[in-house]
């Protein structure tokens, strides 16, 4: 993977893309800075270096239309902020005004471009588009793994008129990505949940093949259980791909794999903030109630094989985390992760969010800023913006 590291950058144009969809509230403050951190420590060195830096991201969903909900002004001053100097706001990502405001900056200054969305060229990767992005910089670096699985202009487009290279957030994910995929010590566990199976297909069948041990929680969890013929009352279930279910057991039985199901289960009539949830063992689900989360000889036997494992992936909360009554599985991952002794990577999405909760987000060894794109990651899908910044 092509570094920043590998090339003078003072003077430079430097074209950057972050992942800045942060969630803001009604009042358009951030809610959660993390993507924002994230990019800094890139941030800072391009600045140091000497470059002119130039960020552009993406925020939300404005559908091609201009919209004050979606700028990322507020974006701008906060992470003027988090770096103790000024960060430029232009009024839009392409244009003459635009261009005019880039030729201004001296070395070592940063400009932030306006939401690249508002533009509906960006998600259609249009040529022109990505040629006007291009002709803001010398070089291209990537530094937003979050969205390196979509191939739009400012992730990819751009790569194919400009020089890229991987930014310090990019190229950690991959390596540590890499690092539990291709060459994870023995033993090897993943922890899967979430509410899909349909979601997850891939991801399933690509981490049979790396993993020793599979501990499926979540809504996805019965559907491998109803697969197995026991009752799950009126919870969740993918009925159309039982058969699937049926296929990825038998598999993971050939391959001397172990898939590892839920013992008991924490139930309820409905899923809301105040439903009263009963433990129950899972050969006795009743018609009429759901499962909500793992009951506590599950939490026992996942945190036994958590404990023994040497690498450790975790895709997706086991539990309908948040419901207070309904988040005591998902925590009890969490914590028995964060006391192991293994490489525990986190895939993003809901857990992280989970561990975040928690506090113990140092006690990982990485958590990811993907989603999306984590996920198709550890499919073994190859990613755009990934592949742009390769050799």
């Amino acid at each position: 993977m092509r570094s920043i590291r590998e090339i003078g950058l003072k003077d430079q144009r430097v074209l950057m893309r972050v992942d800045f969809n942060v969630p803001m509230d009604k009042e358009g403050n951030i809610t959660d800075d993390a993507r924002i951190t994230a990019a800094v420590p890139t941030i800072q060195y391009i600045s140091e270096q000497g470059a002119r830096l130039i960020l552009m991201s993406h925020l939300g969903r404005p559908d091609g239309q201009r919209s004050e909900k979606y700028s990322l002004k507020p974006v701008a001053l906060h992470l003027s902020e988090l770096l103790k100097k000024e960060v430029k706001m232009a009024d839009d990502c392409i244009g003459p005004q635009v261009t005019a405001a880039i030729e201004q900056l001296k070395s070592g200054e940063i400009m932030l471009l306006e939401n690249v969305r508002f533009h509906s060229a960006e998600e259609e990767n249009d040529v022109e588009f990505s040629k006007q992005l291009a002709a803001l910089g010398d070089v291209f670096v990537n530094d937003a793994f979050g969205t390196a699985h979509r191939a739009h202009s400012s992730t990819a487009g751009v790569a194919e008129f400009l020089p890229a290279y991987a930014g310090f957030l990019l190229e950690n994910e991959v390596k540590m990505l890499r690092q539990v995929l291709e060459h994870p010590e023995c033993p090897r566990l993943a922890v899967l949940g979430g509410a899909k199976i349909k979601d997850k297909l891939g991801l399933i069948s690509n981490l049979l093949d790396k993993m020793d041990i599979l501990l499926i929680g979540g809504g996805m969890a019965n559907t491998f259980l109803k697969a197995q013929g026991i009752c799950i009352g009126k919870s969740i279930c993918e009925d159309k791909l039982l058969d699937e279910a049926k296929k990825l057991m038998l598999t993971a039985e050939s391959q001397k794999k172990k898939i590892i199901l839920p013992l008991d289960a924490v139930l309820a009539d409905s899923l809301s903030e105040d439903a009263a949830a009963a433990v129950c063992d899972i050969n006795a689900i009743p018609e009429d109630k759901m499962i909500l989360d793992i009951g506590p000889q599950t939490i026992a036997a996942f945190s036994r094989e958590i404990d023994r494992a040497h690498t450790i992936i975790w895709n997706g909360p086991v539990g309908a985390y948040e419901f207070e009554q309904f988040s005591v599985g998902t925590d009890a991952i969490a914590r028995a992760m964060a006391s192991s002794r293994a490489v525990t990577v986190i895939g993003g999405g809901d857990s992280a969010a989970a561990v975040h909760k928690l506090g113990l987000d140092k006690e990982f060894t990485h958590i990811s800023t993907g989603g999306g794109a984590t996920l198709e990651f550890l499919e073994g899908i190859k990613l755009p913006g990934v592949q742009s910044c390769e050799w």
